[in-house]
């Protein structure tokens, strides 16, 4: 059984840093892209940040260019999500979310986490 589990959620002042963390269980995630998304009350899910299979290249989200940075360590398969700069707007709950390639359509994913809330205050 397939398993994502998201950490490293919490509330946050603007301008402070985040690190999320998404460590997968029955599968390799060396062998999958992993991308986070985001979701706000009432909203549709947002593709913020990703990283390919190789993690060669990155892919970033129009809301992360410039402060969020996604990573995997293959040898503890868990990926990160660097969150650098946070606003109010990025308050949200965050998933992460794998598939054979990245892409930025959540309906490509076929394995996604619980989700972990992000809170950033003014």
């Amino acid at each position: 059984q397939v398993q994502l589990v998201e950490f490293g959620g919490g509330l946050v002042q603007t301008g402070g840093s985040l690190r999320l963390s998404c460590t997968a269980s029955g599968l390799s995630l060396e062998n999958y892209a992993l991308a986070w998304f985001r979701q706000r009350p009432g909203a549709e899910r947002e593709f913020v940040q990703g990283i390919n299979w190789d993690g060669t290249a990155t892919y970033d989200g129009r809301s992360a260019k410039g402060r969020f940075a996604s990573s995997k360590d293959n040898t503890k398969n868990t990926g990160y999500l660097q969150m650098n700069n946070l606003r109010p707007e990025d308050t949200a709950m965050y998933y992460c979310a794998a598939s054979e390639y990245l892409d930025m359509a959540a309906h490509v994913y076929d394995y996604w986490g619980q989700g972990t809330q992000v809170t950033v205050s003014s």
